[in-house]
């Protein structure tokens, strides 16, 4: 059963009229206790907002989900439950919209009120309700106490499920409210779950128009370093190349997952190799930026395939040209960053 606020909100309104309205002291710590916390809302919010944002256009925003309706606080549990199919980041997208508006909506009635008729009562119930009120919604619950939204497709926090989870007694319906009818598939043609190793090949295959929301939901500690049996790849040097506009929000994922882009498949090529290699620019500039994995510290550019060739190399025999720029900059960046703690240590030394 989902918590009923009211049952703090009843004993906070009775509290709040019992407070007295002429008191000009009274009134000014009421405002000050508002605005306080109203001002960390809107920071919170805004944060929540930018977030989702990019969550909504990142890696799975496209995967398709059947997301119930929020839960009531006296709901039957036995009750057909009714579903609305969506698109992920359209969702996450939505919620965060809905969270900006409600909040503002709510902030300008009450100090309207307050400015225009005097009242206090609410001041004093949005002092105490505002932060519960957050907790309505998905996304900020997630982030006060789901550990962030990083990983939010993994997290469900929608309480949504996949096509394969749905039951004969959910009910399907579009946006508008239409029933949709899911196609039925015979027992014996039941798609069969594709183990890991077929949807990252599947990806590979599918290059810069691949779907990467069923392998980034796949994706957990446990396999993020998984390598094929034919050649040993992994899932970061897929991401590293193939080129798709999220690369850069699902290699950051896949860091957080404990991706290790260092290791090194059949032909002797880390990850960087395989951007280099293909031309993936987003690829290489998370692998070596400080922000994505920090490569040349980790010394990306300087191991060899078996043909002897590095990252940096391979990316000027291919004419990717500007991915050996990100390279060549990040390499002498490094160098320039050695010379200039080298010289401190000589005029320490001195």
């Amino acid at each position: 059963m989902a918590f009923n606020k009211m049952f703090v909100m009843i004993p906070v309104m009775l509290a709040a009229r019992k407070l007295d309205g002429e008191d000009p002291n009274v009134v000014f710590l009421l405002r000050c206790s508002y605005c306080t916390v109203q001002f960390l809302i809107f920071l919170f919010v805004a944060y929540i907002y930018i977030q989702s944002t990019a969550i909504s256009t990142g890696a799975g925003s496209d995967r398709t989900i059947y997301v119930p309706p929020p839960p009531q606080p006296f709901e039957d549990a036995n009750a057909k439950k009714k579903y609305t199919e969506q698109k992920f980041g359209a969702h996450v997208a939505t919620q965060a919209r809905q969270l900006l508006v409600s909040t503002f909506f709510g902030v300008a009635l009450t100090l309207g009120l307050h400015w225009y008729k005097g009242l206090i009562i609410g001041l004093a119930i949005q002092t105490i309700m505002g932060p519960l009120n957050l907790l309505e919604n998905p996304l900020a619950k997630c982030v006060l106490m789901g550990g962030g939204l990083q990983g939010a497709a993994e997290k469900k926090i929608f309480g949504e499920k996949e096509r394969e989870e749905l039951t004969s007694d959910d009910e399907i319906v579009d946006a508008s409210g239409n029933a949709v009818v899911l196609k039925k598939v015979a027992k014996n043609e039941k798609k069969e779950k594709r183990n890991f190793e077929d949807i990252l090949l599947d990806t590979w295959d599918a290059g810069a128009e691949a779907d990467i929301g069923p392998l980034m939901a796949a994706l957990n500690k446990s396999n993020i370093n998984y390598r094929t049996e034919e050649s040993g790849w992994t899932p970061i040097m897929i991401m590293s190349a193939i080129g798709v506009k999220q690369t850069t929000s699902a290699m950051r994922q896949m860091k957080s997952l404990g991706a290790d882009p260092a290791i090194t498949d059949g032909e002797g090529w880390n990850a960087l190799h395989w951007a280099a290699f293909h031309g993936s620019v987003d690829g290489a500039k998370f692998l070596v930026s400080e922000t994505g994995y920090g490569g040349i510290n980790l010394g990306l550019d300087e191991v060899t395939d078996k043909d002897g060739k590095t990252a940096l190399e391979h990316a000027k025999a291919e004419g990717n040209d500007a991915v050996a720029k990100v390279i060549s900059d990040a390499i002498s960046a490094k160098s320039a960053e050695g010379e200039t703690v080298k010289d401190e240590g000589l005029r320490k030394r001195k």
